[in-house]
């Protein structure tokens, strides 16, 4: 249960400016569905991995697509929860990214099409993610971990308090969770909407306002449900937070953090320095998105391992 602070590295650091002021043009700029084409296309830029063989399915009645790296464990599954502000995002457009993950962990990997605002409002998604995870356990994974990215990781994160509270005999629980720069609080409290305001090269407080009024269309912002944040933290598995020191998201992960380590949970926050929101999709520019990546594997496989 710990904290960790990662620097800039040299190498970094070139890469990190031009990708800033190549955002500085359309920071702030509103996003709803019709950038849906545009957001898909800059995930899929993400590098492939090799030897992943991408299956479409369904599972617990949610479509989606299995990413089956050639050197997958039997028994272990990991459900990989896209981001995208709840209106943004495919699995289509993740498999990449999603399946670079799955062959460092070693295991087959579903990612849901959940449904999307504003044309499925909360609380379609987590709906979605509660139903892809029961079907994943009723079909007999042994060990299961969950990963998600911005919107997805909250998804993550709330879908663990659900599934904690479910009495369900038989149940099997998530043995380890991993989520980056995860939406916690979709009433945007966070004290880094002010204090990384310019940091961010990226979001600001109206973009993510954008997309909570999408989604929620009215419903409250605290719901637990909606905003991990205010989810019960009780009984949940080993979780490991990753998120960019430059987002405006910070707090959401810190606070998040504070509130689980205060449960009891195992968790371990790392804060990338200079970093943006999900920087580890920007596999081959970042060096810090392959260490970022290969820290979040390590501990995923180490937990669902037999």
């Amino acid at each position: 249960m710990m904290t960790t602070s990662q620097p800039l590295s040299p190498e970094d650091a070139p890469a990190v400016a031009a990708m800033r002021q190549a955002a500085s043009a359309h920071k702030g700029e509103t996003l709803g569905p019709e950038a849906r084409p545009m957001f898909d296309a800059m995930l899929a830029a993400t590098p492939a991995a090799a030897d992943v063989r991408v299956e479409p399915a369904t599972v617990g009645g949610i479509a989606g697509l299995w990413l089956r790296p050639a050197n997958a464990r039997a028994g272990a599954r990991m459900l990989y929860i896209h981001g995208g502000g709840y209106v943004l995002g495919s699995a289509q457009a993740v498999t990449h990214f999603a399946g670079q993950i799955a062959v460092r962990v070693g295991v087959d990997a579903f990612v849901p099409d959940y449904r999307l605002a504003p044309e499925h409002p909360f609380p379609a998604a987590i709906d979605d993610a509660v139903a892809v995870y029961r079907g994943l356990a009723a079909e007999g994974a042994e060990r299961i971990v969950v990963v998600g990215d911005s919107a997805g990781g909250g998804l993550a994160l709330s879908l663990l308090s659900i599934l904690a509270a479910d009495t369900t005999t038989g149940m099997v629980q998530p043995v380890g969770a991993a989520v980056m720069s995860p939406w916690t609080d979709l009433a945007l409290t966070g004290d880094s909407f002010e204090t990384r305001a310019e940091a961010d090269p990226i979001f600001t407080r109206g973009v993510l306002q954008g997309f909570a009024d999408l989604y929620l269309q009215g419903q409250n912002a605290a719901n637990p449900k909606a905003s991990p944040l205010h989810a019960s933290p009780a009984n949940l598995p080993p979780i490991r937070i990753d998120v960019g020191d430059a987002e405006v998201l910070l707090s959401d992960s810190i606070r998040y953090t504070e509130r689980a380590r205060a449960a009891g949970v195992e968790i371990t926050l790392s804060v990338w320095e200079g970093m943006p929101h999900v920087f580890q999709s920007s596999l081959g520019q970042f060096l810090a998105a392959e260490q970022s990546v290969n820290a979040i594997s390590d501990f995923l496989r180490q937990r669902s391992m037999p």
